[in-house]
């Protein structure tokens, strides 16, 4: 059932992001499927921009939030089990997290509650080693490193990784878990988690609805940003056919929605002079700020972030802060539930 309602406010917004106190009840632990929910049994909040109103639904009813044209783009990077086991120099035993391949044997990673310096080595299963060459671009948990491996890396980490999980995720679950049903090039440190939700069933109700699907990639790193962190570069691709399909949209005065915020990052990143978007390929560090906006799409759908995370920042450059404070007062209010394995939010 379809429930609406118009609540005033009970978080302080500013102009970049939400400071507000999220409690644990409300942090998503496992996957809806262990909750006894289909993936695409979820709940949704759809809010509008244009006068604040608020609907709760579930995932399955997203197709009727849409219009007959609108334009869905999707992230269609796969994730990886990029989560390794390492053994310091004196015995110590740490995580290991791969963010961003860079170079054949070059990769951006982030060694977990571990004070490090340069030109440490970590020893990995089956022979791998992974030595710190310097920190990366300023941060203080990202490195540049060198990893030897006996096999290459896909292949690596099939058999010796396990996905990212952060504390909040209280069993060990398959990287089958970490997939969306569309994901098909395998790259992202992290599941792209705002298209989690997609079932074929909902795939099929969209194209019914006359809704079109087409697809960006980009491979995400590790987590978002922590405070005063540099932004770190990710590898995206704007297909030559996603690019004319969103330009037909905008001409026909259909809708563009993106798919997380991942694929606004792409877009954005793709954008030529004139702000339309173009077939690109490449990397980006670009971080969308309110004070920047947003022009190449024109709605939302993301999941819960948490209280001042840097994601929220493109959130408010879309919404507006105010309008974003309302719809996440409304969640806290009704228990939505954070993190990947949460529940889902359209901004439209």
């Amino acid at each position: 059932m379809i429930a609406e309602t118009e609540r005033p406010s009970v978080v302080d917004a500013d102009a970049a992001t939400l400071d507000f106190v999220l409690p644990p009840e409300l942090e998503a632990h496992e996957p809806p499927e262990a909750r006894g929910l289909a993936r695409d049994e979820v709940r949704l909040l759809v809010s509008y921009r244009g006068n604040d109103r608020v609907v709760h639904s579930t995932f399955l009813d997203l197709p009727w939030f849409l219009d007959a044209g609108d334009l869905l783009i999707v992230n269609d990077s796969a994730t990886l089990p990029a989560a390794l086991s390492a053994t310091l120099e004196d015995g110590r035993e740490v995580a290991l997290h791969l963010s961003t391949q860079r170079g054949p044997h070059t990769w951006i990673v982030e060694p977990r509650h571990a004070s490090l310096a340069a030109g440490a080595m970590l020893r990995l299963q089956d022979g791998g080693v992974a030595r710190l060459i310097r920190p990366h671009r300023g941060s203080g948990r990202l490195w540049v490193a060198e990893l030897t491996l006996p096999s290459p890396p896909h292949a690596y980490l099939r058999r010796w990784g396990r996905p990212i999980a952060y504390s909040y995720v209280g069993s060990t679950w398959p990287i089958s878990a970490y997939q969306t049903v569309y994901s098909s090039r395998p790259g992202s440190a992290e599941m792209p988690s705002a298209g989690r939700p997609f079932s074929g069933r909902v795939l099929d109700a969209l194209a019914e609805r006359g809704v079109a699907v087409e697809p960006v990639s980009l491979h995400t790193g590790v987590a978002s940003l922590e405070a005063d962190e540099p932004p770190y570069e990710e590898w995206f691709e704007v297909p030559r056919r996603t690019a004319r399909a969103i330009r037909a949209a905008r001409a026909r005065g259909a809708r563009v929605v993106a798919v997380g915020t991942t694929v606004v990052r792409a877009l954005e990143s793709s954008l030529d002079a004139s702000g339309e978007v173009r077939a690109t390929s490449g990397w980006t560090d670009l971080v969308i700020t309110p004070e920047r906006g947003i022009r190449s799409v024109d709605a939302l759908l993301t999941g819960f972030h948490e209280p001042r995370a840097s994601h929220l920042q493109m959130l408010a450059a879309i919404a507006g802060p105010s309008h974003l404070s309302v719809a996440y007062a409304q969640a806290l209010d009704r228990g939505y539930l954070w993190h990947e394995f949460g529940d889902m939010h359209l901004i439209l």
